[in-house]
């Protein structure tokens, strides 16, 4: 790649996890990387994540399978390092009709199905396993602080138009989630509105997730001293105001699976907006001038389930 003098080699437009990590891949391919973001890492959509490795709502399966895979393994490999905030957390996936293994089954060594003698009342089949768990406040610090130690630059600023950003770097990698939808032109990336509560954690210390419960999605995800419960996978609602009655509805859910929740003390309330698409978009193309824009975005409720498998993705296409 042309140095141009003055200028980054690349510029990542996004900070939420999949812009971090994309930024610290092409750092390490030998990049002088910028990051530019209409909001600071703590206040992305990622930080609303409950970041259960789990490939929620993304698509196609097999590209998913794969990004997925290279994810766990990176975060097997952080989760030895206690500054990430990564955890090795066991729990089920349960449901209420007969499933085939998940497509992305391979990536985790310890997935097994459940017994019928195992599953809690009211579920017919399930799977078991240990998956990697962030704390997403620390973990978005951590990849900040990463970046930076890099030498990288992360600036307050909201890009309205790619050809202004490639004044500033040849190749631009567009990580900007939702916002993909103005900023690529894209009206297919779509919001998944997503809910979640955290409570103070009663003693649970498995995940668990409900996927076809006739209320809504439930899940929830244990970090130590607090749990996330959820949520909500409303497509097409924008709003991220916290509803009352769906959190009291969550917590309702989530009681079914583990009881200790009912009266769990109530710390915090979020919605944030997965950003929807039929296919996660990452690929190059040209833009005026002869600079080229990355796009990775799409990921749908799946960004910290594929963050370094496209990370790596784009740092290859980017050398490409």
């Amino acid at each position: 790649m042309t140095r141009h003098s003055g200028m980054a080699d690349a510029l990542v437009i996004g900070a939420g996890v999949i812009g971090l990590s994309a930024a610290i891949r092409l750092q390490e391919a030998g990049m002088r990387v910028r990051v530019w973001t209409a909001h600071p890492p703590g206040a992305t959509t990622s930080a609303v994540a409950a970041a259960l490795w789990y490939p929620y709502r993304a698509y196609p399966a097999d590209r998913v399978a794969e990004w997925a895979r290279r994810t766990y393994a990176e975060f097997l490999r952080l989760a030895g390092n206690p500054a990430t905030s990564v955890r090795l957390v066991p729990g089920a996936e349960v449901w209420r009709h007969p499933v085939e293994d998940p497509p992305w089954a391979d990536a985790v060594p310890d997935l097994r199905r459940i017994p019928p003698a195992e599953l809690p009342p009211g579920f017919v089949d399930g799977h078991a396993c240990t998956v990697p768990v962030a704390r997403m406040g620390s973990y978005l610090g951590y990849l900040a602080e990463r970046f930076a130690a890099g030498g990288g630059r992360l600036e307050l600023r909201t890009v309205r138009v790619l050809a202004r950003a490639a004044q500033a770097a040849p190749l631009v990698v567009n990580c900007s989630g939702i916002g993909a939808r103005t900023l690529a032109s894209d009206p297919t990336v779509t919001p998944i509105r997503g809910q979640i509560v955290r409570v103070e954690n009663p003693g649970v210390d498995r995940f668990w997730l409900d996927e076809d419960h006739p209320d809504g999605l439930t899940y929830i995800v244990p970090r130590g001293e607090d749990c996330i419960l959820g949520g909500t996978a409303d497509a097409g609602e924008w709003d991220t105001t916290p509803d009352p009655e769906v959190a009291r509805a969550i917590v309702r859910r989530c009681a079914e699976l583990e009881p200790r929740l009912a009266e769990a003390r109530i710390l915090e309330h979020r919605a944030g907006l997965r950003p929807g698409r039929p296919a996660v978009r990452l690929e190059a193309e040209s833009l005026p001038g002869g600079a080229r824009v990355i796009h990775c975005y799409g990921h749908g409720g799946a960004g910290v389930t594929l963050s370094w498998g496209c990370a790596d993705e784009v740092a290859e296409a980017a050398e490409s």
